[in-house]
C-alpha cells in the first residue's frame, strides 16, 4: 500500500505514475518529487498510537513511496539519538553516524534499494563522493542487487574500501562529482542499468532526519536546524519533512532552515544572496570536506525553495572552521568527518541561539581529517 499519487517535476509540473521508472523529468530535464494524499494520511493514519510508536525510519511509513512494506530492505537505519551540548546552551546534536554504514545516507537508500527491488531492477549505477556509494553497496549487497559506483579519486580511502568490502564494483573517476553522474548517466544510456543517487526517491527516505527530530522533541519545533549541503538532498528532504507534517496537522509552523556549504563550494551561498531561483555551479570545488564537495547540486532548485519558504539562512564556513569544529565536537563525545562539522561550524558562525538542532551527517571514521 503507498499513498503516493504521482511523481512531479518541479519545474514544469509534468505529472508520472508513482510507479514510472524515471530519475529527471523528460520534458525540461527538472528534479522530481513524490506526491501524497495528504488528506488521507490525515485521517488515517495520524492518531495518538502513531505519535506515541517507537522512533525508527520506518514508523514513518505513510511518507514514503513504497507499496510492498513486506519487502522492506532495512538494516535498521534511522532511530539516531538527538544528543543536548554538554557546552551550548540549547544545542542539540542529531549523530547520523550511528547508522550501518556510518552516515545519513542509510536513510535515502533504504527507500530508494526497497523501491528498485518492489521495480524488479537487478543492476543499479551510483556516483557518488563515498558516504552513499558505501551505503548503497550495503544494501544492495542485502538485496542481491549488483551495484557499480563511480567514485571521484578525491574520495576517502576509507570509503573506496567500506565499498570494496560489499563486492561492489569501483569505477574511479579523475575529476569533480559531476564528471562521476555523468559517467552513471552515460552507463544507463548503453546499458540501461537503474540509477540511485541524489534522485526522488532518496530525497523521500531522508525526510526521516526531519521527521525524528521533531519526534523526539515530543512534538514541540526547535528554532532552527542546521545542516550541511552538499547535493543539497537532505537539506530540502528535512523541508519537506517539515512541510508534510504540517500538512498533516503534527506541527503548527516550520522551523528555519540554516545549511551550511564548504567556502570553496558554495553555490547556493552565492544564489541565496543574490536571491536567485537557481545556481551558477562552480566548476572547480576545493574543499577538504569530500562528502559535500558538489559544485552543482542536484537538488538546488528544491532548496532555494526550501530556504524562502522556511525563512531560512545559507552559510558558508572555511575547510579551518570545520576542523576546529569537528575537535570541539570531540569534548561532547562526538567523533564527526570534517563535512558533518560543518553544521556546528556554521551555527556558531552564525551565532544561533535558542533550541538549535545540528545534523551531524557522518562518523569521523569515514574522514579521520583533523
Amino acid at each position: 500500500m503507498t499513498l503516493a499519487q504521482a511523481i512531479r517535476c518541479v519545474r514544469c509540473k509534468k505529472t508520472f505514475s508513482p510507479q514510472s521508472i524515471i530519475f529527471e523529468c523528460d520534458a525540461c530535464k527538472g528534479p522530481l518529487d513524490v506526491v501524497y494524499d495528504y488528506a488521507k494520511i490525515r485521517r488515517n493514519i495520524i492518531t495518538d498510537d502513531f505519535k506515541r510508536a517507537y522512533v525508527s525510519h520506518w514508523k514513518y511509513w505513510p511518507f514514503y513511496p513504497v507499496a510492498d512494506l513486506q519487502s522492506i530492505v532495512t538494516l535498521h537505519e534511522g532511530g539516531t539519538p538527538l544528543i543536548p551540548s554538554n557546552s551550548v546552551r540549547g544545542y542539540l546534536f542529531k549523530n547520523e553516524g550511528v547508522n550501518p554504514t556510518g552516515s545519513f545516507k542509510d536513510r535515502g537508500t533504504t527507500v530508494e534499494v526497497t523501491k528498485a527491488k518492489e521495480l524488479g531492477v537487478t543492476q543499479v549505477a551510483c556516483a557518488s563522493t563515498g558516504n552513499m556509494g558505501a551505503s548503497v553497496a550495503a544494501y544492495c549487497a542485502r538485496a542481491r542487487i549488483k551495484s557499480t559506483i563511480f567514485l571521484p579519486t578525491f574520495a576517502s580511502k576509507i570509503k573506496r574500501q567500506q565499498i570494496s568490502a560489499f563486492d561492489s564494483q569501483i569505477v574511479p573517476v579523475r575529476g569533480t562529482y559531476e564528471d562521476a553522474v555523468a559517467k552513471t548517466k552515460k552507463l544507463r544510456e548503453q546499458k540501461h542499468v537503474y540509477l540511485m543517487g541524489d534522485y526522488a526517491y532518496r530525497g523521500e527516505g531522508e525526510k526521516s532526519v526531519g521527521f525524528e527530530i521533531i519526534d523526539q522533541l515530543n512534538w514541540n519545533i526547535p528554532d532552527y536546524v542546521v545542516m550541511p549541503v552538499g547535493n543539497a538532498t537532505l537539506f530540502s528532504a528535512v523541508y519537506k519533512a517539515l512541510y508534510e507534517l504540517h500538512e498533516v496537522s503534527l506541527i503548527k509552523r516550520i522551523p528555519r532552515l540554516v545549511g551550511v556549504e564548504a567556502k570553496g563550494c558554495n553555490p547556493l551561498v552565492v544564489a541565496y544572496h543574490e536571491g536567485a531561483t537557481d545556481i551558477e555551479p562552480v566548476k572547480h570545488p576545493r574543499t577538504i570536506a569530500s562528502a559535500i564537495n558538489c559544485g552543482n547540486p542536484v537538488d538546488a532548485v528544491k532548496a532555494l525553495y526550501a530556504l524562502r519558504h522556511s525563512h531560512g539562512i545559507m552559510c558558508d564556513v572555511t575547510d579551518k572552521e570545520m576542523l576546529a569544529a569537528k575537535k570541539e565536537l570531540t569534548k561532547e563525545g562526538l567523533w564527526v568527518e570534517p563535512s558533518a562539522a560543518a553544521s556546528y561550524a556554521g551555527a556558531k558562525k552564525l551565532g544561533l541561539s535558542g533550541d538549535v538542532v545540528c545534523v551531524l551527517t557522518g562518523h569521523g571514521l569515514k574522514d579521520p581529517t583533523m
